[in-house]
């Protein structure tokens, strides 16, 4: 039988694309839903400069009122090392997430810094996690695509990936930040990324802005993967990425794992729920299709429809 973690990211990255201000309180609201709903692993801000994005400006208010249960992994991510030294001074959280790059125009327009310069900044990061008592793991931003640059290619990426392992994070990710791999793409660049770290874990990060975040879900999946990134509502984009949409619902990943058979955490109608609490608090319609349709029910003394 096969097992997946679904790393729970809508306090963070939902989030964080939002105009309207979020308050705090509401944004512990939400990691108490995802907690309530089972999510073991939760993304739940980010420390990068207010300036930029206004939206993650509470992050040691958000850290200070976390609920200590022992059961979860908390993480922040991070963009730089001044990130890193607010995520460690709250002393709060499990995990630091790091990004690296996978183009350079990207990671200029994203963190102010190239792809070799963020890699040198991660393994200080990694380091020091480590001597510190922290997990560290390492995201490649726009594995599938950059918005300036267009395709990019296999072997940048998992050349990338393996500076990085010989670091010893404790997971690495691949994210299609901006919505546009396929199956296909999917599954052939994490198939190739296993077979050089057949030891990493590994974690995916899509968005379902070209409708096609379920899919490659599973091609993650069938490639090896064991933690998805999701967003409740299937909210969530990059303020630094042009037209990248929502994240893929959790509650859409969760139904596609339910009728799969593939075991998780988490609880459908608990997420459902949640989706429509916050799209009520965001007072806008949210992508989820489980939102709109509801879970597979069956009626067996169906009136007959003529």
């Amino acid at each position: 039988m096969t097992e997946v973690c679904v790393m729970e990211v809508s306090p963070r990255d939902g989030l964080q694309n939002e105009s309207a201000v979020i308050t705090t309180a509401d944004k512990l609201a939400l990691i108490d839903r995802a907690l309530a709903a089972g999510a073991r692993r939760i993304e739940v801000t980010s420390f990068v400069h207010p300036g930029r994005v206004p939206q993650m400006a509470d992050a040691e208010a958000v850290c200070a009122n976390l609920p200590q249960r022992g059961d979860v992994r908390y993480t922040g991510l991070v963009l730089n090392w001044r990130g890193y030294e607010r995520l460690k001074a709250t002393g709060r959280l499990d995990e630091v997430g790091i990004v690296v790059p996978a183009t350079d125009v990207f990671g200029e327009r994203n963190q102010g810094t190239n792809v070799a310069d963020s890699i040198v900044m991660a393994t200080d990061i990694i380091r020091d996690a480590k001597a510190n008592g922290l997990s560290a793991q390492a995201t490649i931003a726009v594995a599938f695509g950059c918005p300036f640059t267009g395709d990019v290619p296999p072997g940048a990426v998992l050349d990338i990936a393996c500076e990085l392992a010989d670091q010893g994070p404790c997971e690495i990710a691949l994210a299609d930040t901006i919505g546009v791999a396929v199956p296909m793409q999917v599954s052939g660049l994490f198939s190739s990324l296993r077979e050089k770290l057949p030891q990493m874990p590994l974690r995916a990060h899509f968005h379902d802005t070209r409708n096609t975040g379920i899919a490659n879900a599973c091609a993650a999946i069938a490639a090896g993967v064991a933690t998805l990134d999701a967003s409740i509502g299937g909210i969530g984009g990059c303020p630094f990425a042009p037209n990248a949409s929502g994240n893929v619902a959790t509650e859409d990943l969760v139904y596609m794992l339910d009728r799969s058979g593939i075991e998780h955490d988490l609880e459908l109608e608990q997420l459902i729920d949640s989706a429509g609490w916050l799209q009520d608090l965001l007072e806008k319609p949210l992508p989820s299709m489980l939102l709109k349709a509801g879970p597979f029910t069956f009626d067996d003394n169906p009136e007959v429809q003529r």
